[in-house]
């Protein structure tokens, strides 16, 4: 029962290795498909042209036009609807494997003991829900679930010990089964934020605004601090945490300045000044260091003294 779990121990870099469906976004789709439709007319052009067409131009358009059509065809219709099919899956997934847990777990008033039959039948639920979150690796929500079943097990478990004799045959059982869930446990709840938060660092990344680069960035950071609130210390969460963080402050440095620059223009410098402290403020909070951040301070610190420039010469008039 223990070999699906151990997996989590054989990469300390585990977080950063999480696959996601590949999902280009639309506008950097059909960038990438005008640039293959141009690179098509160009080549099919040159080669006409050389072969003695007089209208190279007319076919070469031609060609690269079916090719953009079909790029719209291919995203609209083939990959959304394959899209829709892997997101149904995930549906029926849940709803199937829910059920099974659900039934294992059920037990009736009378009964203030678990048995070991009712432990091994929670077992297989969350056997059976663990190998399907790992044929389906890519679904963060399957790992996520089966790290919550597994927590709910954890907790009847930690109450069942607590009225158990030291001689009764169930102890060794109970314990036995803990320390599997325990794995279990560990390697889904990992699994779970490296998908989910590399796929928000991936949103983030492709935001063109600030705020919603930054929205899915501290949304990604919120994924590590509820993994990091199981396992403090595990190297892969701490990481990716430390990693985000520097994005994080990157990303409000970023619009601190671009504010304050706006609020200099517009004549405000009281708000601009203001500004400008905050990002320094928010910069001197970042433990890493590196050129870029040097270089911003130094930028921060150039605004700072011109602004106080600025001010001297409206005093001396």
């Amino acid at each position: 029962m223990n070999r699906n779990p151990a997996r989590s121990r054989q990469n300390p870099k585990l977080l950063r290795r999480g696959r996601i469906p590949f999902w280009l976004p639309a506008a950097n789709y059909y960038v990438l498909s005008l640039a293959i439709a141009l690179c098509t007319f160009f080549l099919l052009w040159g080669i006409l042209h050389d072969g003695g067409e007089r209208t190279p131009w007319i076919t070469s358009g031609v060609v690269a036009s079916l090719v953009l059509v079909c790029a719209v065809f291919l995203r609209e219709i083939i990959l959304r609807r394959a899209r829709n099919r892997f997101l149904a899956a995930e549906s029926q997934f849940n709803r199937s494997l829910n059920n099974a847990y659900l039934k294992g777990a059920a037990r009736s008033p009378k009964e203030e003991k678990l048995s070991i039959e009712q432990n091994a039948d929670l077992l297989r639920s969350i056997k059976k829900k663990s190998d399907a979150a790992i044929t389906l690796g890519r679904l963060p929500d399957g790992h996520r679930e089966v790290f919550e079943m597994c927590s709910e097990y954890l907790a009847l478990i930690d109450r069942e010990f607590e009225s158990i004799g030291k001689g009764s045959p169930r102890l060794p059982v109970l314990k036995s089964s803990r320390n599997s869930v325990v794995e279990f446990h560990k390697y889904h709840l990992l699994q779970w934020a490296s998908i989910r938060s590399r796929a928000l660092a991936l949103e983030a990344n492709s935001q063109r605004d600030p705020q919603d680069r930054l929205v899915a960035a501290q949304s990604a950071m919120d994924v590590l601090e509820s993994a990091l609130s199981y396992y403090p210390s595990e190297p892969a969460l701490v990481e990716s945490r430390d990693l985000l963080e520097e994005i994080v402050v990157g990303i409000k440095v970023t619009v601190r300045i671009e504010q304050a620059e706006r609020a200099e223009r517009d004549g405000n410098i009281t708000a601009a000044r203001q500004l400008y402290r905050d990002a320094l403020f928010f910069l001197n909070g970042q433990r890493a260091t590196s050129s870029d951040r040097e270089e911003t301070l130094r930028k921060i610190n150039r605004s700072l003294e011109r602004l106080a420039h600025q001010d001297d010469n409206i005093l001396d008039l």
